[in-house]
């Protein structure tokens, strides 16, 4: 994955909200097994980048392995990491399945489980340390 631009590291300025909240998700396919490949992967990205239009979320980072996926993205305020996970899963188990019918071999197409992590351009000791900086001022 590539690293953090300039631009992936600036505020989004939304309504009366000002916030920079970039989160790493990693997601799998059940039982880990190694779908991910061809024309799913290419079907894949494209569901993913309608979706990133359709709620404007920022695609920072995306990569599809044929056992999992990793993707960086920067949402809004108002938007959950867990709402981001069902739309993004929900959507592409759908649309991937009815397209490829080897996929309804699995069970479910993804794991209920996923990772995800937030990103920025500070620091929790960093931010911790500013905010104790504030008493008294």
């Amino acid at each position: 994955m590539a690293s953090l631009s300039k631009e992936d590291l600036e505020y989004r300025h939304e309504g009366n909200a000002v916030s920079l909240i970039n989160l790493h998700f990693v997601f799998i396919p059940k039982r880990r097994k190694a779908v991910l490949v061809g024309k799913i992967t290419e079907r894949l990205q494209e569901i993913i980048f309608e979706l990133v239009v359709e709620h404007r979320w920022k695609l920072i980072a995306l990569e599809v392995m044929p056992d999992h996926v990793h993707l960086l993205l920067n949402i809004k305020p108002t938007d959950s990491a867990s709402g981001v996970m069902n739309k993004v899963k929900g959507r592409a188990s759908h649309h991937l399945r009815l397209e490829f019918p080897e996929l309804k071999k699995l069970p479910t197409l993804w794991t209920p489980s996923y990772f995800v992590g937030s990103v920025g351009n500070v620091s929790t000791e960093t931010v911790r340390k500013y905010i104790e900086g504030q008493k008294g001022k």
